[in-house]
């Protein structure tokens, strides 16, 4: 029996044409505006991608086709990325289990799906932070 063809499915975060230095400069908090520019530069260097803002809140480095594991259904989205929530800043690294090791060196955080979640960037060490970026990419 032929495999099953998956079609992309058209999901509502997707990228937009809105600057990613208008949207930080924008924050109302200057502690996520001074975390947001130093993420922004961090996954920068380590993609070498030019950031895109996905559906006015999310900074995404890069695109990538991924399917899911469970529905065979096919997403396109960032490779890695970052969102400025009132709560916390959340940074999408897609598996966190790969980053098993490199969390418990990572300070204070909360996890749940692809996603790590921290109140501020000095909460964490940035160099562990920079590692699991680096990584996630690969």
């Amino acid at each position: 029996m032929p495999a099953k063809k998956s079609k992309v499915a058209e999901i509502k975060t997707r990228p937009t044409a809105v600057s990613v230095s208008d949207f930080i400069g924008a924050l109302p908090d200057e502690q996520k505006r001074t975390d947001s520019l130093m993420l922004l530069e961090i996954m920068q260097q380590a993609s070498g991608e030019i950031p895109v803002l996905w559906s006015n809140a999310i900074v995404g480095f890069g695109l990538k086709r991924y399917e899911s594991p469970a529905s065979g259904r096919l997403v396109d989205w960032f490779r890695i990325g970052f969102a400025p929530r009132k709560a916390n800043l959340t940074i999408y690294l897609i598996d966190m289990r790969r980053h098993a090791a490199a969390l418990q060196q990572l300070g204070k955080f909360k996890t749940g799906g692809g996603c790590l979640y921290i109140n501020k960037l000095a909460d964490v060490n940035l160099d562990v932070l920079s590692d699991m970026i680096a990584a996630a990419l690969k």
